[in-house]
């Protein structure tokens, strides 16, 4: 080959554009992790400049996805965990302590309460509302909530009375924050919510579209998994109707009928009819704001994503789709690795994705093939060797 066709190549690689934008391989490699490891890979194929951008989807992962991506801190708070024990929730500081991202399972989540300690009846979201109160101390005054993994059901009132807001019955006295206050509520306070709280901004990274109340509301569809039986969904669901009625005569609008209300066992709908500056979004497009990914990707060749699973449901709005779905705005390709590909994986080529391949190179055990280690040096050979293809 001669010398001007190996220099044509040379600045092809040297004036290319490569932005990885990765989700976590839960249990394996954060977003970063996976994104460096994918980058090294890149960079012993060619020259080509290569971003990484962290990439979450508003849940599990999200805080550390942006701190570390963004250079945030982490801050730590002792808050009042689901079912009434002290929890040390952790979230993540941004902007110079302007922007706080949190994710509210660190106070309130399944993962906190014990084998067989389920209990909705009790369970409460009080360390979510200690956690905000934390952070507008602090200074924040924008927040980024995720709103996925709860072992909650109450509507989210526990959040709302560390808020300052009081629910009382009909003879006047404050009910306690737990679900079975819900039916009994009859007169709503907020004397004692910080005036503050007018100031501040929530943007609730939520992909549930559940109505508070009903067969599809939070009661039907995610009690269950939370605790509650069968026979006791149709008393819980009336007590919701109860609550969400109650609260549409204080705020003067009824938000239960509002896609993803019933999310979190109805913190979705609590946060969006107390707090003034409240909005419900989709996670991956909080994140991808939050990231600047749109800004990146204007003079960007190529995109590679991924997750540590990919399937039918990937194309569902999970991190790849929407990185994909993005890049396409502006006529990237886009590659997708993943740490194991289903049949039904071929849907993620209608939204996007040009090619994914499957990182694990050769026959091992779950343990084994998620070993940190082991699957930062398998995506890293695995770019590699597409990358050769590509240039």
């Amino acid at each position: 080959m001669s010398f001007f066709a190996y220099s044509v190549k040379e600045w092809r690689w040297n004036n290319m554009k490569v932005v990885i934008a990765m989700d976590s391989f839960k249990g394996s490699m954060t977003s970063l992790e996976a994104g460096y490891a994918a980058k090294e890979g890149i960079l012993k194929a060619c020259g080509a400049k290569v971003v990484v951008k962290p990439m979450a989807d508003g849940g599990e992962g999200t805080t550390a996805a942006l701190v570390e991506g963004l250079g945030g801190t982490y801050i730590e708070v002792a808050v009042t965990g689901p079912m009434g024990r002290a929890v040390n929730a952790r979230y993540g500081s941004l902007e110079g302590g302007r922007t706080a991202v949190m994710e509210m399972a660190q106070a309130a989540g399944i993962v906190l309460v014990e084998r067989g300690g389920l209990d909705p009846w009790k369970a409460s979201t009080t360390g979510v509302g200690e956690m905000i109160l934390d952070a507008v101390r602090r200074g924040c005054r924008e927040f980024l909530i995720g709103i996925g993994g709860s072992a909650t059901t109450e509507g989210g009132i526990g959040m709302l009375q560390a808020l300052g807001y009081v629910f009382y019955d009909a003879d006047g006295q404050p009910l306690p924050p737990v679900f079975g206050s819900l039916g009994k509520i009859e007169r709503i306070s907020a004397e004692a919510v910080p005036e503050v709280l007018k100031e501040c901004h929530f943007q609730i990274a939520c992909d549930v579209t559940s109505p508070l109340c009903g067969e599809n509301g939070a009661v039907y569809v995610f009690g269950a998994q939370k605790g509650v039986k069968e026979q006791e969904k149709g008393e819980m669901d009336e007590a919701m109707r109860h609550y969400a009625q109650k609260t549409a005569e204080f705020c003067g609008k009824d938000n239960s009928l509002e896609p993803g209300a019933g999310a979190a066992g109805g913190l979705g709908f609590a946060l969006i009819s107390f707090l003034p500056n409240a909005k419900l979004k989709s996670g991956i497009d909080i994140v991808l704001k939050a990231i600047g990914l749109e800004k990146e990707l204007a003079d960007t060749d190529i995109v590679v994503t991924g997750e540590g699973r990919l399937d039918a449901q990937t194309a569902m709005g999970k991190v790849p789709a929407g990185v994909a779905q993005l890049a396409k705005k502006y006529q990237c390709r886009v590659v997708a690795f993943a740490g194991g590909v289903t049949e039904d994986a071929v849907k993620c080529n209608e939204v996007g994705i040009d090619a994914f391949f499957p990182i694990v190179r050769g026959v091992a055990t779950l343990e084994q093939a998620m070993d940190t280690e082991n699957a930062k040096r398998n995506l890293s050979l695995s770019a590699e060797q597409v990358f050769r293809l590509l240039f």
